[in-house]
């Protein structure tokens, strides 16, 4: 059986780079090398492409870069359909099949990677441009899922600091504790929890440094939870899981450490809730137009009421990453969840293409 050639991009201009590498270092511990053949693309902090084929060791070390590296660009002609290796030799076409970017937040998770995908005609391996920018942006993304029928927090948009004085009418009539975030950043960078209006200006400076845009929004009552969903028309919808704070909120800290929190999978919920939960994660993915996999996180308060948060079209792949340890809740193991995200890109091929 021939193998497929798989191109799978890591890294990233982006604040989330070393959470890319982690991701991507554990995908490559499970991913079917008997069935697939790899071809790594890693981005450094400054954007440069190169393909890297060394021990996965030195990705996690974040040592990777400094080999001898060829550079990489992925040909714009579609009739190409791969990459162009660049060196002083000249110039080398690589076949793809398919790419899969393990990219988190700016210039991965955002549509510009997958828009730069998709012009070549190459399969993606995961959202399209419109799903990922819209699941990008919190605010725009709360305005579709609310003309949808569900719940979201209230919430006031900052274009620039000037503003804030402006809004300050606004804001006032929202109810604290207040969260202040960038509009288009992953893995909680950036986000304040404020209790008191003397603290947002320090907070909306924070925010400013990570986005050009900071959304301000009520805190909701309840905790989270979150859902996996692999598929296009026809959805797979891993088990429900639950964060438990002990104080505080699930910073970029705590995602990464639990050292205060704790996951609860499958959620301490009844089995009629876990059902509403997912149905309305699977509303909530075809309504921001996700395909092949994404994880839908929302709220649930006292009174049961689901609230929508925010949806990642990338969801980590670490060890302890909650998208595979949902989907492992429904006999899918990491192995084989790679090999249907794979399988899915691969199949559905004519999605990406006008």
């Amino acid at each position: 059986m021939n193998k497929k050639t798989i191109a799978i991009i890591f890294g990233g201009h982006s604040s989330e780079y070393s959470v890319s590498l982690e991701s991507t270092y554990s995908l490559l511990q499970h991913i079917n090398k008997d069935k697939y053949h790899l071809y790594l693309i890693g981005i450094t902090h400054l954007g440069k492409w190169y393909h890297f084929d060394g021990p996965i060791e030195q990705i996690i070390q974040d040592t990777w870069w400094q080999n001898n590296l060829l550079e990489v660009v992925i040909s714009p002609n579609p009739q190409k359909h791969g990459l162009l290796e660049i060196s002083k030799q000249g110039i080398k076409h690589i076949y793809i099949d398919a790419i899969f970017p393990i990219l988190h937040g700016k210039n991965g998770e955002d549509g510009t990677i997958q828009g730069l995908i998709q012009m070549t005609q190459i399969p993606l391996i995961g959202c399209d441009i419109l799903s990922s920018a819209l699941c990008m942006d919190k605010a725009k993304a709360h305005n579709i899922v609310e003309h949808a029928g569900i719940r979201v927090p209230q919430s006031i948009v900052l274009n620039s600091l000037q503003e804030l004085k402006e809004k300050e009418p606004l804001i006032t009539q929202l109810s604290f504790p207040l969260f202040v975030k960038p509009m288009k950043a992953g893995s909680s960078y950036g986000i304040s929890k404020i209790t008191t209006y003397s603290e947002l200006e320090n907070a909306v400076c924070y925010a400013f440094t990570y986005d050009n845009q900071v959304i301000i929004e009520e805190a909701i009552l309840g905790f989270e939870v979150g859902c996996a969903i692999i598929g296009f028309d026809k959805l797979i919808v891993g088990r429900v899981d639950e964060i438990e704070l002990s104080h505080g909120f699930f910073d970029f800290n705590e995602k990464y450490t639990l050292q205060t929190s704790k996951i609860h999978m499958p959620a301490r919920i009844d089995q009629e809730m876990e059902k509403k939960i997912q149905e309305t994660a699977k509303i909530i993915y075809r309504t921001l137009g996700c395909q092949v996999f994404a994880r839908v996180d929302m709220f649930l308060t006292p009174q049961n009421e689901i609230v929508f948060n925010e949806v990642n079209t990338i969801p980590g792949f670490t060890s302890h990453s909650r998208f595979p340890q949902m989907m492992r809740g429904i006999d899918i193991n990491f192995e084989k969840l790679i090999d249907i995200l794979i399988e899915m890109g691969l199949k559905h091929e004519d999605c990406y293409i006008s």
